[in-house]
């Protein structure tokens, strides 16, 4: 399965490997939208709430959180405890531990219903996540960007359209320098899952 290049010859600004890689093809097309569409059913989601300047405010989308026992994970400022590894889940794992050659404990699944549900800029540099995190991301159902920026510099950016069915590695040292985030957008958009498989200490 062949990695995408982020940028072409032309561009100045380069993601190495060894903090990034995509493939637009690791899940085919229809078995992506049928698991999309069975663990939107089925899994408990949840909307968790954040406080900003005194104001309790609602997160924009859904989350669950399956992993091993005594895996917890920080959220919005919430410990949030996993749910049991589900079959559909375990086999997926298996399939991203194969490709990566990575061993993973968790997965934590957003459900963005339509355009106006998002993440804000933020890195995954929480504790439990260790120094330097692996996280590989699966994008199931819409198409959505997924952008970047330098956290000293907001000029350097670069946005990367996550399509159905596509795995981002993200590794080594790019939590420490960069952000991302997932923006809203002003036209319709189809559910989007993305499912981010981690490794808690």
């Amino acid at each position: 399965m062949s990695q995408l290049s982020f940028f072409d010859d032309n561009e100045s600004l380069r993601f190495p490997e060894k903090l990034l890689e995509y493939y637009p093809h690791f899940l085919e097309a229809g078995p992506a939208l049928a698991l999309m569409n069975e663990l939107i059913a089925t899994a408990p989601w949840k909307q968790t709430t954040l406080t900003i300047k005194d104001k309790v405010l609602l997160t924009p989308r859904l989350t669950a959180w399956f992993g091993d026992a005594k895996r917890s994970y920080h959220l919005s400022e919430k410990q949030i405890n996993p749910h049991p590894w589900t079959p559909v889940l375990s086999a997926l794992r298996e399939k991203v531990e194969a490709f990566t050659h990575m061993n993973f404990n968790s997965v934590l699944l957003n459900y963005y219903r339509d355009g106006n549900d998002s993440v804000a800029w933020h890195s995954d540099n929480e504790k439990e996540l260790g120094q330097h995190p692996s996280i590989a991301s699966l994008s199931l159902g819409q198409a959505r960007s997924f952008d970047f920026r330098n956290k000293k510099d907001h000029q350097q950016k670069y946005s990367l359209r996550l399509g159905n069915g596509s795995l981002l590695i993200m590794k080594g040292d790019l939590q420490h320098h960069w952000e991302h985030r997932i923006p809203k957008s002003a036209r319709p958009l189809q559910p989007r899952l993305n499912l981010t498989f981690r490794i808690i200490y």
